[in-house]
């Protein structure tokens, strides 16, 4: 199927994850700009307002337009059902709420569709700085309509790979930062979106990541040029029983087996 014919087959269903990417990052944004409070939903997991108006924005225009599909979501209470689906939207209404809480402008609203496993639609909005990434599988990835590349960088040594400010605290990153110039940057959802940019030539992840957390990202990368594996350089597979992925690697794909090395070295 050319890119145009991809683009073509899904145009109502990115048109409506850019509808929803950008009212639910409105509310984003106007909770960002005041005052909020944070309760905890889990250790060390923070839950605000935004997170839970956004996620039910997105539901809205979602079961309102495509009543069949299934749904998974961080703030929604998960259902077996999805499993059935032939296609299920996975959704992150505010990955990066530390971020968000600490006025960090580096977190996202994260829509995707995947259908066979696959994602097939993803769109990243960042409100704070008014960025839309979108991609559509085979054709390509936009960043606020202009066509988005991953970047050529070769040299792992040369490499600046983004990582979690949580994960260097725990020291996690304490082992790759003699062999790549390590960049701490906001929520793993930010990070693959400007990865697929050209901002940042990789980032990766030891820890494990729920599919709300990767997915729209991942095609992101991957329409930009770039590869997302898990930590053994296998495909990532979505609507799983468990949402939860072990680890994750994205790169511009020159870099892929240096960093798949180097991981294996220090897990």
């Amino acid at each position: 199927m050319s890119a145009t014919k991809s683009a073509g087959a899904l145009a109502a269903e990115r048109d409506l994850a850019v509808r929803a990417a950008r009212e639910a990052g409105a509310i984003v944004r106007h909770w960002y700009e005041r005052p909020i409070t944070v309760t905890e939903k889990g250790p060390d997991h923070p839950l605000t307002r935004a997170d839970l108006e956004a996620n039910a924005c997105i539901r809205d225009h979602v079961s309102t337009a495509f009543p069949d599909d299934g749904w998974l979501s961080e703030e929604t209470a998960d259902s077996s059902e999805r499993l059935s689906r032939r296609r299920v939207w996975v959704v992150d209404p505010l990955d990066g709420t530390k971020e968000f809480i600490q006025h960090i402008p580096e977190f996202c609203v994260c829509i995707a569709l995947v259908e066979a496993g696959r994602p097939i639609l993803g769109v990243s909005y960042n409100p704070a700085t008014d960025r839309l990434y979108v991609a559509v599988r085979g054709a390509g990835t936009t960043l606020n309509g202009e066509p988005a590349r991953v970047s050529t960088q070769a040299h792992l040594a040369d490499a600046v790979v983004m990582a979690s400010r949580s994960e260097d605290k725990r020291r996690e990153w304490d082992p790759f930062k003699p062999l790549m110039r390590v960049t701490l940057t906001g929520s793993v959802a930010f990070k693959l979106a400007e990865l697929s940019t050209g901002n940042g030539d990789a980032t990766f992840t030891l820890t494990p990541k729920n599919e709300w957390d990767i997915c729209a990202g991942s095609i992101l990368v991957e329409e930009a040029g770039g590869r997302v594996t898990g930590l053994e350089g296998e495909p990532l597979v979505f609507n799983q029983a468990s949402p939860l992925r072990p680890g994750m690697i994205a790169s511009n794909a020159v870099l892929h087996d240096a960093l798949l090395k180097v991981t294996r070295q220090h897990r």
